[in-house]
């Protein structure tokens, strides 16, 4: 179990998450864990969808760190679902520069790794990536 760091005065810990085209900045300190999303709560950003909000406080409870960082995200670009990937890879990170004990934990649960996987461009004579035009015999 981390134990927590003694901080003599307000220190910011910080970190960068991407997922498919968005990209959040993650800032945290010592407080009582409140989650802000553009300065929005995290409840409200991501709509009541407890998926989205389970995802970003994964890495929080996997390092049991739930409730004792007050998290500040700003993000840009992407969708929702990627918007919340990039919150979480950006949490982990941001964790590790609060304490590099977390690593192996964060290592093993996945949240470190950035999620390679975009969208393919479209090609041309088809109708998207891959498929093609509806094709007719007659």
């Amino acid at each position: 179990m981390p134990r927590l760091k003694k901080l003599t005065k307000k220190e910011n810990f910080s970190g960068t998450g991407r997922r498919k085209t968005a990209i959040a900045r993650v800032y945290m300190q010592p407080g009582k864990g409140a989650i802000m999303i553009n300065d929005v709560p995290a409840e409200q950003y991501f709509m009541g969808r407890t998926a989205w909000q389970l995802m970003i406080k994964s890495p929080l409870e996997v390092t049991n760190m739930v409730g004792k960082l007050d998290i500040k995200c700003n993000v840009d670009g992407g969708g929702i679902t990627g918007q919340a990937g990039a919150v979480r890879h950006g949490i982990s990170r941001a964790l590790l520069t609060y304490d590099a004990e977390l690593r192996q934990a964060l290592k093993k649960a996945g949240y470190l790794t950035r999620d390679p996987r975009e969208k393919e461009r479209k090609k041309y004579g088809r109708k998207r990536a891959r498929a093609g035009f509806q094709w007719t015999k007659r």
